[in-house]
């Protein structure tokens, strides 16, 4: 990138032959969205100012974006944003990156909450166990209006950010965030939910050196991990959640496709449970074990 001057179409090539050598995925697109995003317009805009000239300023700027990523930091991070259920969320390196197949957790919530019929008086209640950036809580405060919603987390740094996108999004004042462990999180209060969706650290252990290094060493190694096979936590929430939830409450938790059966099997064990099942993702895959409170 030593040229004089640099108009947004050539930049655009010379970025994309760079991160192609460096490896990185997508460079095209990384390009433009590095770009869209350092100049404050959308990647239409781009193309129709191909010739525009870009300046030192500009240039300067992009060009730590685009070490930022061929450093292999997740493109989330370096934009800040990502988006989900048709919504902008901020990101950083406190909390993990939502992933497309989490809105399947959205989407089944959304179905319980259509069915649920609770005593006339009774609040409805939902809870999204271990929130990080929110987006679960915020999704569905804004789809829900008339229920109450809770989410918790054991980083401060995360409900912080989380709280963040609540305002971002208008349901700032409709979400009570704790501070905790999980269960942990309601130390003084025992408080029954209707859902409880909950998207935990699944990774397993073993397979933990062999991620992504955008993953493996930038996103919150506490938002991954779930200890050996992967279950550590997912079974902890299954044995844990009848304590939390009302009669016929539903437990929704995403998961590895590979661990939905050994799940199910935790959730019989512990005798709490009426309907147990999974739910398939867009790739056809086990994604969603959902539990009934007996």
């Amino acid at each position: 990138m030593a040229q004089a001057s640099w108009h947004i179409g050539d930049l655009l090539k010379v970025t994309t032959t760079y991160l192609k050598e460096k490896g990185i995925e997508s460079a095209r697109l990384t390009a433009e969205v590095l770009l869209a995003r350092f100049l404050g317009v959308d990647r239409v805009t781009l193309y129709l100012e191909f010739e525009k000239p870009v300046t030192q300023r500009e240039l300067s700027g992009y060009r730590e974006l685009v070490r930022r990523r061929v450093r292999r930091e997740p493109l989330q991070y370096v934009t800040g944003v990502q988006e989900f259920w048709s919504m902008e969320f901020q990101v950083d390196a406190r909390v993990l990156i939502p992933r497309p197949e989490t809105e399947l957790l959205v989407e089944q919530a959304l179905a319980c909450a259509k069915e649920n019929k609770t005593d006339e008086g009774h609040p409805h209640r939902l809870l999204d166990l271990g929130t990080g950036s929110g987006i679960l809580a915020v999704c569905l405060a804004k789809e829900l209006p008339g229920w109450e919603v809770w989410a918790t987390d054991i980083s401060p740094d995360a409900l912080e950010l989380a709280g963040v996108n609540a305002e971002r999004h208008g349901v700032g004042s409709r979400i009570r965030f704790l501070q905790g462990d999980f269960f942990k999180a309601f130390k003084k209060e025992r408080v029954l939910f209707d859902i409880i969706v909950s998207n935990p650290p699944y990774v397993a252990e073993e397979e933990y050196a062999t991620l992504p290094p955008e993953i493996r060493d930038h996103e919150p190694r506490i938002a991954l991990a779930g200890g050996r096979g992967g279950l550590v936590f997912i079974e902890h929430i299954l044995r844990e959640a009848p304590d939390f939830l009302s009669p016929r409450g539903r437990l929704l938790a995403e998961m590895a496709p590979g661990q939905t059966e050994r799940a199910m099997e935790i959730a019989g064990e512990t005798r709490c449970y009426g309907e147990i099942h999974r739910v398939r993702d867009y790739s056809g895959q086990h994604r969603v074990v959902s539990v009934t409170r007996a």
